[in-house]
């Protein structure tokens, strides 16, 4: 496993990068993480209908994607995981990562004493009903790209342009909201962490997993 903190990264370079490394990777390929954020967007699954995206004051850039879902925003105070991961060698199916990306998140949430749960029927994490974290994946050829997003201190106005995630009347929280003073990276540090501990035997090289951030400009998405 290769993590990669790659900082605030432009929305469209990245889910390129997402595709060409799926489509590039071999049976060896070693699986990688990356952690970063987005300056702000909307985007729209491949099902999603455009009509959830309710207003656009701030003339925010809608790209259209290929994960499941309705309409989301990424924006900086965000923390964005991708999880490039080939499923059939860790043995896992689509579901099983849902609900393990879920609990990652959830015991990250227990770590700053908020009780987070999931929501029958509607994919993410939630706390007394609340969106603080949504999911979305593709898996093509048994391998997985997208990820999570968890709010640490985002600006929330731009999810009330919108219904998220296609449910009106959605309320979208933040870490910040309780209190919590951490910032992006710290937050994914330890979500990093409880991954590790969540994926199947041999998923991350802890080693790996705490070097510095990668800094050859091949690595970065758009460079």
């Amino acid at each position: 496993m290769i993590v990669k903190r790659l900082g605030m990264v432009e929305y469209a370079p990245a889910l390129e990068a997402m595709r060409a490394f799926t489509a590039g990777r071999g049976a060896d390929t070693p699986d990688e993480i990356w952690l970063l954020q987005h300056p702000p967007v909307y985007t729209l699954g491949q099902a999603g209908k455009p009509e959830h995206l309710l207003q656009n004051p701030a003339a925010i850039p809608l790209v259209h994607i290929d994960r499941g879902g309705q309409i989301t925003y990424h924006g900086p105070g965000q923390l964005v995981a991708y999880l490039l991961l080939d499923l059939h060698r860790r043995r896992l199916k689509v579901r099983e990562l849902v609900h393990l990306m879920e609990q990652a998140i959830i015991d990250t949430l227990a770590e700053y004493g908020l009780d987070a749960a999931r929501k029958d029927g509607a994919p993410g994490v939630y706390i007394a009903g609340d969106k603080i974290a949504a999911l979305g994946l593709r898996v093509k050829n048994g391998c997985s790209y997208h990820g999570l997003a968890i709010n640490v201190d985002a600006d929330l106005a731009p999810f009330g342009w919108i219904n998220p995630c296609g449910y009106e009347g959605l309320k979208t929280i933040r870490m910040k909201d309780f209190g919590i003073e951490a910032d992006v990276e710290q937050v994914g540090e330890r979500l990093l962490a409880h991954l590790q501990h969540l994926l199947p035997p041999g998923a991350v090289d802890t080693d790996a997993a705490h070097q510095a951030a990668q800094t050859v400009e091949s690595t970065r998405p758009g460079s």
